[in-house]
Parts: structure tokens; C-alpha cells; sequence
């Protein structure tokens, strides 16, 4: 049997938020059912179940190995905290962590379809329509060149979590957005733009149309917010075609992206687990994309597992193979390769 997944939130401000946690944990906890692998999962902060809670659950039903995910878009110290904190509570328990969930592709890919379904099927969101003299809306088609988006993240009073978000929204403009206008970024709170000012600089720029893209895993009080400020806008700028689109929420796609990141962390533990010592020996030095080590299932993964002071010679790995397709990069940066001399004259000097 696999160890359990444990999901974890960083907070759910109202009971929507935390009602759609919970159905995403039952989704994956349906998904990995075949697999024999248990689901749970908790939150940090405000909401219920709470992180302890879940781990303690998990480890009353005879669980003492668990894989950790983050669920949530931005890297947070009260995570790895909290996981030290059960590990205290339950010294038994050994938890492996895996990577947030981030800027990965899938998440900008599960945006750009957000932003797809806006375009094509939400209404304005306008207080009266635009009329000629006779009361007749006149129609002329929005080109993408005059279509903007405005990427609405949380907001921090940390600039480093700010700059994430643009980052983010640079990225998606390149990637997913590069036929329009411009991809705007603002916040909900704790920092400028808000939600008005960023679709303000859009309709400056020229934009006839403009979608409010929410930085948001699930629904609840934050996007009522969101939908709220660009509601207030639209009614004060009737000629301005302004559409909400959805969080990314409970779905296939997010579900495939977390299962990659459990199936990561795995991977890794099968590697170390083959080599001297097995889990529990010391790590050991990889980390080259065209040397990645391949598991008996045929899934190359390469391991950032050691220290860069590390000096090991991959002589003892034997299941090593150049130009593995399938190459997966987890934990801390890579070192040196060392050639056979220098690792036979290492080996000398221990």
C-alpha cells in the first residue's frame, strides 16, 4: 500500500472556500482509491478539518509515512512549519513534502481555459446597455488586439508574494494571452492596483473589452470580492465591455497535477530506497538531466536530493541511463558530476 496523500490548505475564509477543499480531497481520494492510497487533508490556518487533526487521523489509522502537498498557488513558511509541528506531535511519523503547486504549465493552462469560457459565454456586467438614437444596441466585434486581463491575485504585505503575481501574470501573457492587448495584474488587498485601477489601466491602453482572471484555487468570499469591485466598475463605464471568469476550482486538471506531484516525490523515495543503505542511508548526488536514474517502471527521475557540498560517485548507482524521456527534478540543486578519476581519487581520501 502507497503512503496517503495529504493535502494541504493554507486557509478557508468562509465555508464555501472549505466546501470545495473538501470535495477536491474526495475527488482525489476517489482517483487514488485503486491505487490503495488514502487522501486527507487539512488546513494551516482558518478552517476545519485542520492540519493537526488530519495528520492525527491518518496516524490513528496505522499511517506513519505520508506525502505532503501544498495546495495552494503560492510557497508559504507556515506549511513546512506546521508539517514540523506534527512530526513533533507524532514521532514515529515521517512525512515527505512535495513541490507547491506554483506557476507550473498545467496551472496556466487550467487559467487560459478559465479565461477561454469568459470570453465565450459570460455576460457583461454592465448596468444599462449602450443605444443609438433609435434604441437599438449597436454591435461591432472585439479583436483580441483590443481585448485585455487583468490577473487578480490575493495581495501580501510581502513585495516578494506581490512579485510572484506578476511574475505570473507575465508568464501567462506569453504563454496563453499573447494575441491580446496586455495581461494587467492587481490584488484584492494589502496592495496596489486594486481590482478597479488594474481594469482602468487596461481601459486606457485601448481595451474594448477587458476579463477579470482571478489567481484563485476555489471560490468563496475572495471572488465575490473580486466580481464585487469589477461589477462596480462596469456600471460607471457602460461602453467598456468588462467579464468575470471562474477560479480554477474542483476539476480534472487540478487533480492530474497533484497526483504528478505525489507520483514525484515517490519516485525519489523509490531511487534512494535502491541505492546503499535504502531510505534511510544517506543521500545521494545526482542531478543531470541526460543521467537520470530509471525506476523498474521505466520513469526516469532525476534527484536533487543532497547537500552541493556532497562529493559521491555515481559508480554504485546502477540503474542509470542516458536520455531517459521522462525526467523528473525533486528537492535541493544539483551538483558537480565527477569524473571517474575524480571520484576514484575521492574514494581514496575516505
Amino acid at each position: 500500500m502507497k503512503p496517503p496523500l495529504l493535502l494541504i490548505g493554507h486557509g478557508a475564509h468562509d465555508d464555501t472556500g472549505a466546501a470545495e477543499f473538501g470535495r477536491f480531497v474526495h475527488r482525489l481520494r476517489c482517483r487514488l482509491d485503486r491505487l490503495a492510497a488514502d487522501v486527507s487533508g487539512g488546513f494551516v490556518a482558518k478552517g476545519r478539518p485542520s492540519l493537526s487533526d488530519s495528520v492525527a487521523s491518518l496516524v490513528s489509522r496505522g499511517h506513519h509515512r505520508l506525502v505532503a502537498v501544498p495546495l495552494a498557488l503560492e510557497d508559504s513558511d507556515d506549511v513546512p512549519a506546521a508539517i514540523a509541528r506534527a512530526q513533533v506531535a507524532h514521532p514515529t511519523l515521517t512525512c515527505e513534502y512535495g513541490r507547491s503547486l506554483g506557476a507550473s504549465p498545467q496551472v496556466l493552462a487550467l487559467m487560459a481555459e478559465r479565461l477561454a469560457d469568459a470570453l465565450a459565454e459570460m455576460p457583461r456586467l454592465a448596468a444599462v446597455s449602450v443605444t443609438d438614437e433609435h434604441g437599438v444596441a449597436p454591435w461591432e466585434p472585439v479583436t483580441p488586439a483590443e481585448t485585455a486581463v487583468v490577473l487578480v491575485g490575493h495581495g501580501s504585505a510581502e513585495t516578494g508574494a506581490n512579485a510572484e503575481v506578476h511574475r505570473v501574470s507575465r508568464l501567462f501573457w506569453e504563454t496563453h494571452a499573447f494575441d491580446l492587448l496586455t495581461v494587467e495584474t492587481a490584488y484584492v488587498a494589502d496592495a496596489p492596483p486594486s481590482v478597479a485601477q488594474g481594469i482602468e489601466r487596461c481601459r486606457r491602453l485601448g481595451a474594448k473589452r477587458v476579463v477579470v482572471l482571478p489567481y484563485l484555487l476555489f471560490a468563496g468570499g475572495v471572488l465575490e470580492r473580486i466580481w464585487a469591485e469589477a461589477l462596480a466598475y462596469a456600471a460607471g463605464h457602460v461602453d467598456l465591455d468588462v467579464r468575470c471568469a471562474e477560479v480554477i476550482g474542483d476539476c480534472e486538471g487540478l487533480a492530474d497535477l497533484i497526483i504528478e506531484r505525489y507520483e514525484e516525490v515517490l519516485g525519489a523515495a523509490d531511487v534512494r530506497a535502491a541505492l546503499p543503505g535504502g531510505l534511510d542511508g544517506p543521500p545521494v548526488a545526482e542531478p543531470w538531466p541526460s543521467d537520470p536514474a530509471v525506476l523498474p517502471s521505466g520513469k526516469a527521475v532525476t534527484l536533487d536530493l543532497v547537500d552541493p557540498l556532497d562529493v559521491v560517485s555515481l559508480d554504485d548507482v546502477e540503474s542509470l541511463e542516458t536520455g531517459a524521456p521522462d525526467v523528473l527534478r525533486v528537492g535541493k540543486p544539483s551538483v558537480r558530476r565527477l569524473s571517474r578519476e575524480e571520484a576514484a581519487m575521492a574514494d581514496g581520501l575516505v
